[in-house]
């Protein structure tokens, strides 16, 4: 049931005129007889004997209105207490993959702290595979991360995508050609941590590469990939994202390669048990964030979801929107 259409039905039973019900909810006459022959097609009854100057309440609506005063106050103590920034304090457990911190990551603690400015927050960045068991075990609230957690009582909000390019330094001097796998074998790789999404799609390309002449170095650090490969280790697949600083002063370099690297989809994952309601807020903020981000930055560096809104819930979420 509509709550204004509820509104629009206490105030003309308190104005009993359409004109001056109208004007106090800033609508037309119209509007408001639309509401109430809605809302007397719903409850069967009549609700008010319309005079030729004004309205007067059935018995029906008498005891219609009871019920509809509870409900608007009911609805605007709900507006105040959520529309009151101070309203939540305490603590929120967030984990996050580096890929994450090194991009967007600012931007949404600087939002979460100008829209809650009494929450305290703890933050716990890491690889997906251990955040996923954290999380799981109860010790974070919210995830953000490269895949989503599958069990009851589990969302999955899709937040940004992050396409995936290989790089490598100039000391590397590998020109502007479009190199084959075969190519990029002939160097050191260096990888996402060991059974990671980017690490798994490193082994399914290179599959048919001899395994003596591949060497796939994994490393759980971000910061510590990007450093080996401007000092040119070797090359590595990475999001442009996390690494604009780095190409602005041509320490890295984007190569061409003739096969496409799969983007990194980003998720945030929460309960939805309701023990911490916060948590649902602040995913769809961080989803928001994201959301700014990619639009700001473009496509080669993020990209919006397929599905941008909603995500299924328990076991029902099988693959990241």
């Amino acid at each position: 049931m509509n709550i204004r259409f509820l509104e629009t039905f206490v105030w003309l039973a308190k104005l009993k005129n359409f004109r001056l019900t109208a004007e106090r909810l800033h609508t037309t006459q119209a509007a408001v007889s639309s509401r109430i022959a809605s809302l007397e097609q719903d409850f069967g009854v009549r609700l008010f004997d319309r005079g030729a100057r004004e309205v007067a309440l059935t018995t029906d609506g008498s005891k219609a209105l009871v019920y509809a005063e509870r409900m608007v106050k009911l609805m605007r103590e709900m507006k105040d207490d959520m529309s009151d920034k101070q309203v939540y304090a305490g603590v929120i457990r967030i984990g996050v993959i580096e890929s994450i911190v090194h991009s967007w990551f600012p931007d949404f603690l600087g939002r979460l702290h100008k829209m809650f400015p009494r929450l305290q927050i703890e933050i716990a960045s890491d690889t997906t595979l251990h955040l996923r068991e954290q999380f799981s075990k109860g010790n974070l609230d919210l995830v953000l991360q490269a895949e989503p957690v599958i069990g009851p009582q589990v969302s999955n909000i899709a937040l940004c995508e992050f396409p995936m390019r290989w790089v490598g330094s100039p000391k590397l001097e590998i020109g502007n050609e479009t190199l084959t796998l075969s190519e990029l074998a002939a160097f050191p790789v260096v990888s996402f941590a060991r059974n990671s999404g980017p690490h798994e799609v490193i082994e399914r390309l290179f599959s048919n590469s001899e395994r003596g002449a591949l060497h796939i170095n994994c490393i759980a650090s971000v910061a510590t990939m990007i450093r080996l490969a401007t000092d040119g280790f070797g090359i590595a697949a990475v999001p442009p994202a996390i690494i604009q600083r780095e190409l602005n002063e041509e320490t890295l370099h984007l190569l061409r390669v003739d096969t496409e690297f799969p983007a990194l989809t980003l998720i945030a994952c929460f309960r939805t048990d309701h023990d911490n309601p916060l948590t649902e807020t602040v995913a769809r903020i961080a989803q928001e964030t994201a959301s700014d981000f990619a639009l700001n930055w473009g496509q080669e560096i993020a990209r919006l979801p397929t599905h941008l809104s909603g995500g299924k819930t328990g076991a029902e979420e099988n693959t990241p929107d």
